[in-house]
């Protein structure tokens, strides 16, 4: 300036700094306040932040268990105001959360209208709902007065906030935490108190005990909406390492009602929300994932939960329960991460780091309440002594104090005459003279002698930490004795194993059809009543006018079908997973049952027990094409299916035989042709391999099928006008693949073309079936065995415009092969 003087420029106050090493000290500082101050709760009292301000504004504010209630919104404005300035919401979603049942083992709030239910519904608002403390978060409270924990400013300094609680209380172990803070979480689970008390004394008295010890007392989590726990190898695992993993169940039972069985739902799984569970199991109802319900309904009250589950007549109640765990939240893994802060650092506990927590912090408690109750002790002592000391020399004291000019020459006076502090002077300027009497005096030296006794009571339990220990103890004790219960949640200790539904399926031969429409069923095989031959027979199938019953086989409840469509593919099924309908039914559109292609049909089928290396699957196509695979290829189901055999333009897959690799095979045509050869003359081929000619067709000739030759059988040929016969193998002369063959069947306008040919023995029983639905099942011994230039005997009677379309072996034994 003009004058010379220069203005003082203003600092600098821009620091240069790398933006890597900001942002990692901004994050850094970011995680640990979330860390800290939000997310996680404290190993002593179990608490977080939120948590410990709501129950010590409540206590403030005198919301004891015997006081009247007062209204949520007065209780969140209150702690937001003085200790949680972070939204009102986040207070009172963590005062809900404390008055529900469902949410926490033992609740700290006694709340007074809507909290909330185990279907998911929000509390009403603050103004309308009411809560006061429950007498156990008293005890996590007690003694907060008594300078037993660190007091710390609160936000703004205006007024001070606990650091941690007091909690006589074990309260991280018998309500747990979730919490999920930055780049960490954790989940413990709630426990029963009776047995986390009975633990921390174990673990008290037994220092160097195990987890193994400890899970003694406490087997498992106890969650407060009950359940069965499966297993407890995960358990352990938590319990010594800090994570593990559980298994809930829903806990169901079963009520039989009018020939029918329903499934009842007591109890779910810990944090399973009940409507979207039975949202969830209609669903599944509704993509047959589950089947065998028919009805589905919520019937809990205040009494407690009920969810029924209707089942069809018919229906396994094990199935149907062993599905609904697979496929729904009846069913839920509880991931155990035991993470805390402890020494204001997370850390992943042990079962037993979480007790010697705890009992470190008690014995911090205890000792800091009995110091501050011996420092009343004897500061209420020596007044006593000083008001003795007056009373022994009442009358020189009373005649000092009647010449003394003002309080402070008399306090000085007595302080100097008698040896008395300063605070035993005004204690005896005080006096009232209602204590100079006889009776006032006497108490006055029993209660200096009582003091006496307790100081040294006090002085004895700060220079024994194990007497602090016996005083924990027998808080313990008390703790049990007040507010101790049984256990909700039932431990099972096998594993939880994925039950396969075969195993609780009963074994049994099934009868199975499927329709030209494509409707597949099953019904048992005592459905048909024997009847001799020529017989009318009984309705197997009810089918549209434009439907007919193609096939027919039966198989064994546990045996996987093999199914072999027009098309070459093969999918896998298991007989049970058909559904049983009546003789009456048409069954189920077999589109809801397999993944099928637009036009594909299943053509064949085999039952298969198990997928053994030295046997092959045989394919015979409709063009007399011919393919041998291992049986093994075909082992490793994918939904969809798979290709089995490449076929050509026009060409469908039209038989398929299980072999050992080495038999003889027999192929017969519509036109009643039939050759025989040994499967050997045929390599075995892979699964898309387009396969080799078995049988040269004559003009307009097709396959009908297949049989392998076997030992004290006989062919068996059907037509389609209902007639049939039994021919020896020996009649059929092995000769090599891709002849034209021998005949097999004389066909006429009488009889028809061949549709059918099975291997049969004399006590085999025969189901034959029509295109009108007609079944009929026969003896075997009653069809005549001849020569194989003959048109066979009359087997069924049929209508003009009926004919056969398939025939199926029903055998003496019940081993389910029916081929």
């Amino acid at each position: 300036m003009a004058d010379g003087t220069d203005i003082a420029k203003p600092a600098n106050r821009i620091v240069t700094r790398v933006i890597e090493d900001e942002m990692k000290k901004s994050y850094l500082d970011y995680s640990m306040s979330v860390i800290v101050g939000r997310a996680l709760p404290d190993v002593r009292d179990g608490l977080k932040p939120v948590h410990r301000r709501v129950l010590y504004g409540m206590f403030e504010m005198g919301m004891l268990h015997n006081k009247p209630f007062k209204k949520c919104a007065r209780i969140v404005g209150d702690v937001m105001g003085k200790y949680h300035p972070h939204g009102d919401a986040a207070i009172y979603d963590t005062l809900v959360r404390l008055a529900q049942d469902f949410s926490l083992r033992y609740m700290l709030v006694d709340g007074q209208g809507n909290f909330g239910s185990i279907d998911g519904d929000n509390a009403a608002a603050m103004r309308y709902t009411e809560a006061r403390l429950k007498k156990l978060a008293e005890e996590i409270l007690q003694d907060i007065d008594k300078e037993t924990v660190d007091f710390v400013p609160n936000y703004d300094g205006s007024l001070k906030e606990p650091k941690v609680l007091p909690s006589k209380v074990p309260n991280l172990l018998i309500n747990g935490s979730t919490g999920i803070a930055v780049g960490m979480a954790t989940n413990i689970p709630p426990h029963n108190l009776k047995e986390v008390c009975s633990a921390v004394i174990h673990c008290i008295d037994h220092p160097s005990c195990t987890v193994a010890d400890l899970m003694l007392n406490i087997p498992a989590p106890d969650f407060p909406t009950g359940g069965i726990i499966m297993g407890t190898n995960g358990i352990k695992e938590a319990y010594e390492t800090g994570k593990g993993k559980l298994t809930i169940r829903a806990r169901t039972t079963i009520e039989d009602v009018r020939q029918r069985q329903r499934l009842i739902v007591n109890e779910i799984p810990y944090m399973v929300n009940k409507s979207m569970l039975i949202e969830e199991i209609a669903e599944l109802v509704k993509d047959k994932k589950v089947q065998g319900i028919s009805d589905l309904r919520d019937e809990s009250d205040r009494d407690g939960m009920r969810i029924v589950i209707e089942l069809k007549q018919g229906a396994n109640a094990d199935v149907v329960t062993n599905q609904l765990f697979q496929h729904s939240r009846m069913q839920t893994t509880f991931g155990m991460i035991m993470l805390a802060l402890a020494d204001n650092e997370p850390q992943v506990l042990s079962l037993k780091a979480m007790i010697e927590h705890f009992v470190k912090h008690r014995q911090e408690v205890v000792r800091r309440r009995t110091a501050f109750d011996l420092k009343e002790a004897e500061q209420k002592a020596h007044i006593l002594e000083g008001l003795i000391v007056a009373l022994n020399h009442i009358d020189p004291i009373i005649a000092f104090l009647k010449k003394s000019k003002d309080t402070a020459t008399a306090k000085t006076g007595l302080m100097q005459d008698y040896t008395l502090s300063e605070m035993q002077a005004q204690a005896i300027l005080e006096m009232r003279l209602s204590r100079l009497t006889s009776l006032e005096q006497h108490k006055i030296k029993d209660e200096h002698t009582s003091l006496l006794k307790l100081i040294a009571e006090l002085k004895g339990v700060l220079a024994d930490p194990q007497k602090i220990l016996v005083i924990i103890k027998n808080e313990l004790s008390e703790l049990v004795k007040g507010y101790g219960d049984d256990r909700k949640t039932q431990v099972i200790t096998s594993e939880a194993k994925t039950i396969e539904e075969e195993h609780l399926i009963k074994s049994e031969d099934m009868v199975v059809t499927l329709t030209h429409a494509g409707y597949v069923k099953r019904l048992p095989v005592d459905t048909y009543q024997a009847q001799r031959r020529g017989g009318k027979g009984i309705i197997a199938a009810e089918t549209k006018e434009e439907d007919f019953v193609e096939d027919l086989f039966v198989a064994n409840t546990h045996d996987s079908l093999l199914l072999f469509t027009n098309h070459g593919k093969v999918h896998w099924l298991k007989v049970y997973q058909i559904p049983e309908a009546g003789r009456y039914a048409k069954g189920t559109a077999i589109v809801n049952v397999l993944q099928l292609d637009q036009g594909e049909k299943v053509a064949t089928s085999i039952p298969v027990k198990e997928f053994k290396e030295d046997q092959h699957l045989f394919l015979i196509t409709k063009q007399g094409t011919v393919k041998k695979t291992p049986l093994s290829e075909f082992s490793n189901p994918r939904k969809g299916g798979i290709i089995a055999v490449t076929l050509t333009e026009g060409d469908e897959l039209m038989a398929v035989e299980l072999t050992d690799g080495k038999q003889d095979i027999i192929i017969a045509t519509t036109e009643g042709l039939a050759i025989r050869f040994n499967e050997q003359d045929v390599r075995p081929m892979g699964r898309t391999a387009q396969g080799v000619i078995g049988i040269r067709l004559r003009e307009k000739d097709e396959v009908i099928g297949a049989t392998l030759v076997q030992p004290g059988k006989a062919v068996l040929t059907v037509t389609e006008r209902g007639y049939g016969k039994r021919s020896a193998f020996e009649e059929y002369s092995t000769i090599r693949r891709g002849g034209v063959g021998v005949i097999n069947i004389k066909v006429t306008d009488k009889n028809g073309k061949a549709v059918a040919v099975k291997a049969v023995k004399d006590d085999d029983e025969l189901l034959i079936i029509t295109q009108k639905g007609i079944a009929i099942r026969t003896p075997a011994n009653q069809i005549s065995v001849i020569g194989r230039n003959t048109q066979g005997v009359r087997v069924i009677k049929l209508d003009e415009a009926d004919t056969v379309t398939s025939v199926a072996v029903v055998q003496e034994k019940e081993n389910g092969n029916g081929r």
